[in-house]
């Protein structure tokens, strides 16, 4: 019997591991321990996302909380080495890109432990993205990069990645879309707002570089009311994004228009009941510009890069800065609904994959630390 550690840090990383932990779950040779190390810790963005995707209580929540990039990265490896001397797992299991995934993933390698890195080899080629840093440093020590897309796995063969260390797998947030659409579609989140479905646009902010640049945040708000204008706006509000919002006096202004709905941190079921009707979305998330190419939906970008190309050139995504915003919205909006190229793999079966995978390496003796 293998015992694998999934952690468990964030909103999207939730999405991530829930697929997987069904599949091997199912396995008769695995013991799965869920880790969360308390990185997003509220009930909108924690709890509700743990009761609507059917996981399980973690085995541990380390309740790191929040803090500056050293403080929280810090908080993770200390808590998550206790954890680790009281059980040893086979295998760590790191989503994404976010502090406890690289905190996580030193922390095993140092103690000898072999990691697997889910959504590895995605690159924005920008290193004053923090994400940018984790997804750089897991990947070089992981034992297993298991990657999303083709361009993923290329990414880490130019890097010097030994082959044998790199699966495509495909997407496990399409896995959680395919498998939560029933309760998605019935939800009708939108109705609540007294608007039509197909008619409005859901924006997400919560990225540093939009966010905590007062002028740039102030340029991306102005465009955004320039566009309500035209439709209604649902704005589901970072903390992070609220705290600013509120310090440069532009809080009230939002709350206050006729034209655009500020509301809280939604579940998973709300949010994507509320995407998945929407004629277009605005964003700076990763997650999102994945999902919306799936569901054939125009997305707006609000950044110069993405680690996620694919979604731009097979996909309904588009990068825009804050001066563009408008106009690319009247393109995305006049060119009407598009019928993407699905990626390779994103076809809902990728936690199977992985369990496949992960099989076949310990069948093999493939899954060390070195």
């Amino acid at each position: 019997m293998k015992t694998i550690h999934l952690i468990a840090a964030t909103r999207p990383n939730f999405m991530k591991v829930a697929p997987l932990w069904h599949a091997l779950s199912s396995e008769n040779d695995y013991t799965v321990k869920l880790v969360h190390t308390g990185q997003h810790y509220d009930y909108s963005m924690s709890q509700l996302f743990f009761d609507e995707l059917k996981l399980p209580e973690p085995s541990v929540n380390l309740q790191t909380g929040s803090g500056s990039h050293a403080t929280q990265t810090a908080a993770v490896m200390v808590a998550y080495e206790k954890y680790l001397l009281e059980q040893t797992p086979d295998v760590v299991v790191v989503p994404g890109d976010v502090n406890s995934t690289l905190a996580c993933a030193l922390t095993s390698v140092k103690m000898h432990i072999p990691v697997a890195h889910l959504e590895a080899g995605l690159r924005s080629r920008d290193k004053t993205m923090p994400e940018e840093i984790n997804r750089v440093l897991t990947d070089a020590i992981s034992s297993i990069c298991w990657t999303p897309s083709e361009d993923a796995s290329e990414n880490l063969l130019q890097e010097g990645v030994e082959p044998n260390r790199i699966s495509f797998v495909g997407n496990c947030m399409i896995d959680s879309l395919n498998t939560m659409m029933p309760a998605i579609q019935s939800r009708r989140a939108w109705e609540q707002f007294d608007i039509e479905a197909d008619t409005y646009c859901v924006v997400t902010l919560h990225r540093p570089g939009n966010v905590d640049d007062p002028t740039r945040l102030k340029a991306i708000i102005n465009a955004l009311m320039e566009l309500s204008v035209r439709m209604p706006l649902v704005l589901p509000l970072h903390p992070r994004t609220r705290q600013q919002l509120d310090n440069m006096g532009m809080l009230p202004t939002l709350e206050q228009h006729g034209s655009i709905h500020i509301i809280p941190p939604q579940g998973y079921l709300d949010f994507t009941s509320l995407m998945h009707r929407a004629a277009l979305v605005i964003t700076d998330s990763g997650g999102l510009q994945e999902e919306t190419t799936i569901l054939g939906i125009p997305c707006l970008t609000i950044r110069p890069n993405t680690e996620r190309p694919i979604t731009c050139t097979e996909g309904t995504n588009r990068l825009v800065e804050p001066d563009s915003i408008t106009s690319a919205a009247d393109d995305a909006l006049g060119s009407g609904v598009t019928t993407p190229r699905i990626p390779t793999f994103w076809d809902g079966k990728t936690a199977q994959r992985i369990v496949t995978d992960l099989n076949e390496r310990f069948a093999n003796n493939r899954v060390d630390n070195g």
